[in-house]
């Protein structure tokens, strides 16, 4: 008999590596039809989350302990043992004869019963050589490519680290990425009337810590469960999943009532929301998004805010025509992710360099046209959600070149980190960089420029 937990993560992990799905929706979807519930669907999502997770080092095992490359194995059987050995590497409490057996019926009850020897043997092998197994594999981080299977890593983002922030960062940033991302959220009405209602109902919640602008005055992070009362709260307009990193970026910006604001690449509409509660919903809030069921989203972020002063438009933030005259406009540019990649165990296998050169393309033309609907004293802030120098301090840096050569409007870059040292980027001082290792949040890039004329 296979257990329903490990047939849920079984096929979750089939589904992400073979058919490109990714792995959240993939889980709810096959949870949902296999009517698997409770606490199996709980240990499920544990198994399937972290052996997508872990695969660049379980992946560096399995050719370890087979002897031929993971490219020669059918897809039942990699997924089968890709599942096994994250459980005898990384899982507490799950018994080694437990992980090898149904590990070997996941094999058989798929079709490839002429490979569950050789998954029953590799298993094994797992278990009778595991210390030496793990120190080989975890034990060394001293080079990118060691550093790429101990944190489990395509190789390309380590070395890029490596080579813009050193060794020891890179190494830190790698390992944040297996940790469990913080769990933070923005009072839309009074701070500590949320804090007391959490409380009350059992939740551990406290005010957001941390060097301006992480302790944005509406941020509250979850220590514990959330429990019943997180998403009641949620649906009644009182709370709002945003994490620490996100609510700093509209606290760098510092919208005021009454202004005319411009909010590009918007959607879901996370921060269009809690821009318009700092202006106290007085003024304008153009929220500009692409894609049809984001700027949905952020029409129904709206809603359920009861914000009124928001004007949703479906346009391309890097070609659209609109007239100058915006006191603050923010740029969240569409960007790699790589500040988040705790928040979801696929996203690290969907990243490229090349994927990274495409989007620096598209940032470079929003950013130019940002620049071009600010008003004389406008503010302008530039955010990504991403470490990568590329999509960061080469965009500002030619957006200054571009108003060198006098194709935008005079901008000046401000000095955010005069005010954040500890916050600054190491290859821009004058622009933060939020680390997830050291600040404990998604990894926001932020700047922001002044028009001067």
């Amino acid at each position: 008999m296979i257990a329903p937990a490990r047939l849920l993560a079984f096929e979750t992990i089939r589904q992400t590596f073979e058919d490109s799905a990714h792995t959240e929706r993939a889980f709810r979807a096959a949870a949902d039809r296999l009517e698997i519930a409770g606490r199996e669907r709980a240990q499920a999502q544990r198994l399937a989350f972290g052996a997508v997770q872990r695969r660049g080092t379980t992946d560096a095992a399995i050719e370890r302990l087979a002897g031929r490359s993971i490219s020669l194995l059918d897809p039942p059987v990699l997924a089968a043992l890709r599942l096994g050995l994250y459980e005898l590497l990384f899982a507490d409490g799950t018994p080694d004869h437990a992980a090898v057996d149904q590990a070997v019926e996941l094999v058989k009850d798929a079709g490839a019963s002429h490979a569950s020897g050789l998954v029953n043997a590799v298993l094994r092998r797992a278990t009778r050589e595991r210390s030496e197994l793990t120190a080989a594999l975890l034990g060394d981080d001293s080079t990118p490519a060691a550093a790429a299977i101990a944190h489990s890593a395509p190789e390309w983002l380590a070395r890029m680290w490596w080579e813009e922030l050193g060794p020891d960062v890179a190494r830190s940033l790698l390992a944040a990425c297996n940790e469990p991302a913080e769990v933070a959220l923005r009072a839309d009405s009074d701070r500590e009337q949320a804090l007391a209602s959490l409380r009350e109902a059992g939740v551990e919640a406290v005010p957001a810590a941390g060097a301006w602008p992480l302790a944005a005055p509406e941020s509250i992070v979850i220590a514990g469960r959330t429990g019943k009362a997180v998403p009641e709260m949620v649906a009644a307009g009182s709370l709002t999943p945003q994490s620490r990193g996100s609510a700093a970026v509209v606290e760098v910006l510092d919208p005021q009532p009454g202004e005319q604001l411009l909010d590009l690449c918007a959607g879901p509409g996370i921060k269009t929301g809690q821009i318009s509660e700092r202006m106290r919903d007085r003024g304008e809030v153009i929220s500009v998004e692409l894609d049809p069921n984001r700027a949905a989203e952020v029409a129904a972020q709206a809603g359920r805010l009861g914000l009124r002063g928001i004007t949703v438009i479906e346009a391309d933030a890097a070609e659209m025509e609109m007239a100058p005259g915006f006191d603050r406009v923010l740029l969240d540019a569409p960007c790699s992710d790589l500040g988040a990649l705790a928040s979801r165990p696929d996203a690290r296998w969907r990243k490229s360099p090349k994927g990274i050169e495409r989007l620096a393309e598209i940032q470079g033309r929003a950013l130019l046209g940002a620049a071009r609907v600010l008003r004389p004293g406008g503010t302008l802030v530039y955010a990504t959600c991403t470490i990568s120098r590329r999509e960061n301090e080469d965009r500002v840096a030619a957006l200054l070149d571009a108003v060198a050569a006098g194709e935008v409007p005079p901008l000046r870059l401000e000095d955010l980190g005069a005010r954040a040292p500890e916050l600054a980027s190491p290859l821009e001082p004058r622009c933060l960089q939020l680390r997830p290792d050291r600040d404990g949040t998604t990894g926001f890039f932020i700047a922001r420029l002044k028009r001067d004329d």
